[in-house]
């Protein structure tokens, strides 16, 4: 039985999408910042990653363009922040940094949008963003 990873097919759908539509020199990084759940062997590979740097509650995706920095939490539709995340996203907020959380391809294009990161298809066309 193949188990259903909703975060996972979303965050696929957005890299794609962020891969066509921002400029070809942005950089679009994901952070593995947790082994899983389970036993003893999941807590102890934890706890080196941790020990090199794995900070608790990283965004899912980071995008720098343009001398700017987004970070992208990735969600399903029912999916909800951890502690950790939400102190994540306070702590990045307050230093000035870009945060949004995404549940979506259209979620992710929004936030771009919201932090005033221009598009390859708005560079194109600079007049289809005004009118929208």
């Amino acid at each position: 039985m193949t188990r259903r990873t909703p975060e996972a097919d979303i965050q696929r759908a957005i890299i794609h999408t962020l891969r066509v539509v921002l400029p070809r020199d942005a950089i679009i990084h994901h952070s593995a910042n947790e082994v899983g759940s389970g036993g003893k062997a999941a807590r102890q590979r934890q706890a080196i990653l941790t020990g090199m740097g794995v900070f608790p509650g990283f965004a899912d995706l980071i995008v720098l363009t343009g001398g700017q920095v987004l970070f992208l939490e990735v969600k399903s539709p029912s999916g909800r922040l951890s502690p950790a995340q939400k102190a994540f996203r306070d702590m990045v907020k307050a230093q000035g940094f870009g945060w949004a959380l995404v549940r979506s391809v259209e979620d992710a294009l929004g936030a771009l949008a919201d932090h005033g990161i221009t598009t390859r298809v708005q560079a194109m066309n600079p007049r289809r963003r005004a009118c929208a």
